[in-house]
């Protein structure tokens, strides 16, 4: 994946860029209550978690009943996978899952947010369950508890059974929305007694944009803008779905909301007139998804520029995307747009990014750690949120293995030092992040790098399965240990 796609092109997932927006609609103000303090560290009960995803970890796709996923194709189709790999085997969590709650307990992580295959429970999306595939997460639930972790579950990590891609185009039609939210109905229903936090969708922006727009991603499409934001909006509708589901299905006092690659802005320069464009670039920048989502509405700067493109909807629906959620999900790990005021169209202007920014071992993810400071300060004020939760963060590193067997990824320790800071500053100020998940827990199969980009704590040779600890799995150790960015 180039740079240039990666980045310049996540610009245009909600629909908007700087030429097109004007006359945004005003922030809300509002100041959440500082949560209490453990000396100069995070806040007491802050919730450090590790994360991973069904495809990229589980393998056994062809066991115990499984369906075919979209992504089970399309790793077949010669050239989209980097490295040639698949996910039929990937990390055997299905088979390791013991072991690797092992490493999440040695980390001393109180939770563990993984998600559910769908069609590993639903073969064929909808229809019969297999009861194979559900029990699969009835033991992955019970062992975590087992070991004092609790499980946040999401419900959809990009596995769509490929089954509805083909019946219904998948994410094209609504059917596959109302037949996600009979899905979260029956993994809530049989679940929350024991899983009290539930993720709806991850990521749309990306899985809309690559799997949809450029054909990067599964199911491999390229198609026109105005379908883009259809998809979007019923993306949106399905958390809606899925929310309700759980609440009507789940055990009463179970939690749920979005997990989304926010497209991240920052200010340049702090000052205030920057500060507030970061904050309206935030908004605008997020309007195809997730300020719907909080807010119930698309602003006017998103209609504007959307044009006949807009998404076609009726207020129903609006009011389904907008059911209440219990926490906001942002995966923060490179800023998208540094932003300075302007007097000209939205009242921003997004800088472009120098070739020398610093970077990590991929490309894309560019450093820059005030990014997990300031998206959460503002997400907070712009959404009026009271719960927020980093639930990806991360990097790829180098991950050379030594002549001693080890893996000094300094680099990786870099990033998490500064990144951790920056969050630290955030809830010492009152900004209401109440948990950290750092992706990821283990080396897996990530997506169109294959087994090229290495993003876990735990190194893993895929010839033979071992896990091996990397140096940062210390230092992430020490962070949960003390309750501090260790600065």
């Amino acid at each position: 994946m180039s740079d240039k796609v990666s980045r310049r092109q996540f610009a245009k997932i909600a629909g908007l860029s700087a030429a097109g927006m004007a006359n945004p609609v005003g922030a809300v103000e509002v100041n959440p209550a500082p949560p209490p303090r453990t000396g100069t560290g995070f806040p007491a009960g802050f919730v450090w978690g590790t994360a991973t995803s069904s495809y990229q970890v589980e393998g056994a796709v062809n066991e115990d009943g499984r369906g075919a996923s979209i992504w089970d194709k399309f790793v077949r189709i010669p050239g989209k996978i980097e490295d040639g790999t698949t996910g039929d085997r990937a990390n055997e969590h299905y088979h390791r899952y013991k072991e690797d709650i092992a490493l999440i307990k040695e980390l001393g992580c109180k939770a563990y947010r993984f998600s559910v295959a769908w069609p590993r429970v639903f073969p064929d999306g909808d229809g019969k369950p297999n009861p194979k595939g559900l029990d699969f997460y009835n033991r992955l639930v019970d062992e975590l508890l087992k070991n004092g972790i609790e499980p946040w579950l999401t419900l959809y990590h990009w596995d769509l059974p490929q089954s509805l891609q083909d019946r219904f185009g998948g994410w094209r039609s609504t059917e596959t929305c109302k037949i996600f939210g009979d899905y979260a109905a029956y993994v809530a229903e049989h679940l929350t007694d024991r899983v009290k936090n539930v993720f709806t969708l991850n990521e749309s922006g990306r899985f809309v944009y690559f799997g949809y727009g450029i054909g990067i991603d599964a199911p491999g499409l390229t198609l026109p803008q105005a379908e883009l934001n259809q998809i979007r909006h019923n993306s949106a509708l399905a958390h809606g779905l899925a929310v309700q589901a759980v609440r009507a299905h789940g055990r009463h006092g179970t939690r749920v909301g979005p997990a989304e690659n926010i497209d991240a802005c920052a200010p340049a320069i702090d000052t205030p007139e920057n500060v507030r464009a970061a904050e309206i670039a935030l908004r605008e920048m997020n309007g195809g998804y997730l300020n719907v989502i909080m807010t119930g509405q698309y602003t006017d700067a998103f209609l504007k520029f959307a044009g006949p493109n807009a998404p076609k909807y009726i207020d129903a629906e609006l009011k389904i995307i907008s059911s209440p959620v219990d926490f906001l999900g942002l995966n923060i790990y490179a800023p998208q747009n540094y932003v300075v005021a302007s007097d000209q169209g939205a009242g921003f202007m997004p800088l472009p990014i120098p070739k020398s920014f610093p970077h990590m071992n991929s490309d894309w993810l560019r450093v820059g750690p005030e990014t997990i400071y300031w998206v959460p300060k503002l997400a907070a004020k712009i959404w009026k949120t009271d719960a927020i939760y980093i639930s990806e963060n991360g990097t790829s590193g180098d991950d050379v293995v030594r002549p001693d067997g080890k893996i000094y990824d300094t680099d990786r320790i870099m990033y998490l030092r500064n990144y951790l800071a920056q969050l630290q500053r955030a809830t010492s100020e009152g900004v209401p992040v109440r948990g950290y998940f750092l992706w990821s827990l283990m080396d897996n199969f990530e997506w169109v790098y294959g087994l090229n980009k290495r993003f876990g704590l735990y190194h893993v040779n895929f010839d033979t399965q071992v896990r091996t600890p990397k140096l940062s799995a210390s230092f992430y150790r020490n962070v949960i240990a003390t309750n501090a960015a260790g600065v």
